[in-house]
C-alpha cells in the first residue's frame, strides 16, 4: 500500500521540540493539542524521542528510541510508558487511523 512509514509527529527530549507532519494540519485542534502533550509529556517523562508513525498497512504504531550514550533514558519506562499510551489513548489512536485511512 504504502513504500515508507508515514510519520504523524514526534517530540525529542534532546531538541525540545515538537513535529506534526503537515500533511496533518486538518486534524482537529484538540487532537493536535491532544499530540502534542502526549509527545512532550512522555519525554519529558522517559527521555529520548517519541515517534507515532503509520506502517505500511495504515496502523498506528509508536517508535521511541534514545542515543545511546544517553544514561538518563529509561529504557524500561518507555516500554511502559508505550503500553500505557496504548491502553489510554485506545480510541484516540483507532479515530488516528480511521482518519488516515479515510484521507491517505
Amino acid at each position: 500500500m504504502y513504500q515508507d512509514n508515514i510519520v504523524l509527529c514526534s517530540a525529542s527530549k534532546y531538541t525540545q521540540k515538537y513535529y506534526l507532519n503537515e500533511d496533518f494540519e486538518r486534524l482537529p485542534d484538540e487532537v493536535k493539542k491532544e499530540l502534542q502533550i502526549m509527545c512532550v509529556l512522555f519525554t519529558e517523562d522517559v527521555g529520548g524521542v517519541i515517534i507515532l508513525e503509520y506502517d505500511e498497512n495504515g496502523s498506528l504504531q509508536i517508535k521511541t528510541e534514545a542515543y545511546e550514550e544517553d544514561i538518563l533514558y529509561d529504557e524500561i519506562g518507555s516500554v511502559l510508558k508505550v503500553k500505557q499510551l496504548q491502553e489510554t489513548k485506545k480510541e484516540l489512536f483507532y479515530q488516528l487511523e480511521q482518519y488516515f485511512q479515510a484521507f491517505f
